[in-house]
């Protein structure tokens, strides 16, 4: 029990003094960065779906 209670202190104190947290501007700007590569990923992947699904379709048609 002893082990879980000083491994409790050490995590806490480690994520408020050891951690180095981004500030506020940072993580807005890391959030906008992520955001837009989600789209553009998802952008992408539609086009391939697309694609994939029109020639498929016309190789159902040849047949």
């Amino acid at each position: 029990m002893r082990g879980l209670i000083k491994r409790i202190r050490d995590t806490r104190d480690e994520m408020l003094n050891k951690v180095s947290w981004p500030t506020w501007s940072e993580l807005q700007e890391s959030s906008i960065v992520v955001s837009i590569a989600s789209l553009v990923i998802a952008g992408v992947v539609l086009v391939m779906d697309l694609s994939f699904k029109n020639i498929m379709e016309l190789i159902y048609k040849m047949f």
